[in-house]
């Protein structure tokens, strides 16, 4: 059964001013949709083609033969959750159960934070930041190009989108101004927390 591009839980427009509906047209339109459409055609008629995107990402990861199946998979995978770390009117320091746990394993909000920035500024290239849970622990992590923490037994909570093509229509090369406002401005807690368990 052929991968499907997911829609967005909000609109185009419901982001804006902090993320064009230019931006996400684009991004989920065409980046995304090309991923998909992508895996579709390499998974194929193989043993992949009916298992789910999870085991697809963990089944390949670090298979130099199936570089291409990881990448376009792990690719739709963490566009997916990205799209639902964002939601209108988020952002903002956390309340409840991960607020607590961010207190407990950062030392508060504000520490979390700048941790958190400075992965998203300083992962060199394309990739990702995320808030990540390892161990019974919360931590950040950075990922280059596709990689993703589920195909090293971590559960995502959040994750910020570094390629270019995820703010360089809004913001140029201001990657800082972007992540401040995925942080102040866009972050879904809620969704971290369902994540949290």
């Amino acid at each position: 059964m052929a991968f499907e591009l997911p829609a967005l839980p909000y609109a185009n427009t419901a982001l804006e001013p902090h993320i064009s509906a230019k931006t996400l047209e684009f991004h989920h339109g065409k980046h995304h949709n090309a991923y998909v459409v992508n895996l579709n055609n390499l998974i194929k008629d193989t043993p992949l083609a009916s298992a789910p995107l999870e085991r697809i990402v963990r089944e390949t990861a670090g298979d130099a033969a199936k570089a291409g199946v990881f990448n376009n998979a792990a690719q739709v995978w963490n566009h997916t959750f990205y799209w639902k770390a964002m939601k209108p009117n988020g952002g903002g320091a956390p309340a409840g159960k991960v607020a607590a746990r961010i207190d407990e394993d950062f030392g508060g909000y504000a520490a979390f934070r700048e941790q958190f920035k400075t992965a998203a500024v300083t992962q060199f290239g394309s990739g990702w930041a995320w808030l990540v849970q390892d161990g019974g622990r919360l931590k950040i992590v950075k990922t280059g190009n596709a990689d993703t923490p589920i195909a090293h037994g971590q559960t995502p909570l959040i994750t910020c989108d570094v390629w270019e093509h995820a703010y360089y229509l809004d913001y140029q090369n201001r990657r800082p101004d972007y992540v401040d406002i995925f942080l102040d401005h866009l972050v879904n807690w809620d969704f971290a927390a369902a994540n949290l368990g």
